[in-house]
């Protein structure tokens, strides 16, 4: 027992002395950040995410029709949009603040889901992690801005990025296997959990001196700080990149599936594959990203890459001619365009440096407006014109996005 004691202690005053030694590193001590908060924006991904694939059990499980879980599907993505109100938050409050507050609502908003397990709580709690998201994501991308300087801003912001491929290739599964095994609510305390732990590791990670310095008078209104977004040429215009790139995108994202499944009658476990092919190409986009972004220069990169993503559009019909051809042409189309959607994300962080979580609440806000423009548009495209004109449509707007960005950096240096 006596040997026991003595090897608790020795374990237990090694991990606080590790753990101060890198709190007295700078660097060692963002580095521990960066991965706590690509951890935590994983949980937030996954549970904006993991209604898509599991809206059937879902809907089984609160005994409510399938439309009924598509609304709360629609309503979570609605808060990007609501969103665009925690960036000048941040700004003025602080960003430590708004990171704890972001996890703070998806803990209780999916505990409560899973406790009480019905329709209305279950819809409440959704919106809450949407909402945490919105939230935790300005902040957490303005603070590591702030630490990082510019021509390493591409590593640090697309090593946080790996959490987007992350929900898909290891959040949902996982997710999968819980529901398999233990039921629908599952999930739900999971993910509650989770952010409770993660709450818990941004509140001893980050500083409560990074609060301090944001200053209260930083703005004299929301509607002061919006204005900034407007009036300043390089931060419209790569906004207007981001609905562009993102409504060009999501017209081919909506009608993948039914393009699969008309030209080669491809199933659900088949869809399923194709599905897992478009995670590992957000992956690989997202380490090209965040290995090359910075050596290229991000105003480059984000250009080439939007460029390569209309290549990818306009060659998709010729791929139809058989399915590891058409599956080929989706994966290089979803690398390229993450690799450019993660690029333009670095970018923004500073194209207003003393706003900066009110210019990511903008470029997000701006990127939903986007998805929603082209999920509607894609749809009826398609319906009309099949893929030939979805990806025409998709070209057009992604030359527009280019043109957005070209004009916006017109005279912009990278610092």
């Amino acid at each position: 027992v006596a040997f026991s004691m003595s090897g608790r202690y020795r374990v237990c005053s090694l991990m606080k002395t590790s753990f101060f030694a890198i709190r007295g590193d700078p660097q060692k001590a963002l580095l521990l950040q960066i991965a706590a908060a690509t951890v935590c924006r994983t949980l937030l991904n996954t549970a904006r995410r993991f209604a898509y694939p599991f809206a059937p059990a879902l809907s089984r499980g609160m005994d409510v029709p399938l439309t009924a879980v598509t609304t709360i599907i629609a309503a979570n993505q609605a808060t990007g949009l609501i969103g665009i109100f925690f960036g000048p938050m941040g700004d003025r409050f602080g960003y430590r603040r708004m990171m704890l507050a972001g996890l703070g609502l998806m803990a209780v908003g999916m505990t409560a889901a899973g406790a009480v397990p019905f329709y209305g709580i279950v819809l409440v709690g959704l919106l809450m992690a949407g909402l945490g998201k919105s939230a935790f994501d300005p902040a957490i991308q303005a603070y590591v801005s702030e630490q990082v300087p510019f021509y390493r801003r591409g590593l640090a912001i697309g090593t946080m990025e790996f959490a987007w491929a992350g929900s898909t290739l290891l959040g949902i599964p996982l997710l999968a296997v819980l529901i398999d095994t233990a039921g629908w609510r599952s999930p739900f305390f999971f993910l509650g959990i989770s952010a409770f732990l993660g709450f818990s590791s941004i509140a001893v990670l980050i500083p409560k001196t990074v609060d301090h310095r944001r200053s209260p008078g930083l703005h004299s209104s929301l509607w002061a700080s919006f204005g900034l977004l407007l009036t300043k040429r390089p931060a419209l215009g790569v906004m207007l990149a981001s609905l562009l790139a993102n409504a060009a995108n999501d017209a081919i994202f909506v009608v993948y599936g039914a393009w699969l499944e008309e030209g080669f009658g491809m199933g659900i476990l088949g869809l399923g594959a194709a599905t897992g092919v478009i995670g590992a190409a957000e992956l690989g986009g997202e380490v090209f990203s965040a290995a090359f972004g910075d050596r290229i220069g991000l105003k480059r990169a984000v250009i080439f890459g939007m460029g390569l993503a209309v290549a990818a559009y306009a060659l998709l019909p010729f791929t139809a001619g058989s399915m590891p051809l058409a599956l080929s042409g989706l994966f290089f189309l979803f690398l390229v365009y993450e690799f450019a959607i993660v690029g333009s994300i670095s970018l923004a962080t500073e194209l207003l440096p003393e706003h900066r979580a009110t210019m990511m609440a903008g470029f997000f806000a701006a990127a939903g407006i986007g998805r929603i423009i082209g999920a509607f548009s894609g749809g009826f495209i398609w319906t009309v014109a099949r893929i030939e004109g979805t990806v025409l449509f998709s070209c057009l707007l992604g030359a527009l996005g280019i043109a957005a960005l070209i004009w916006g950096l017109r005279g912009w240096d990278e610092a």
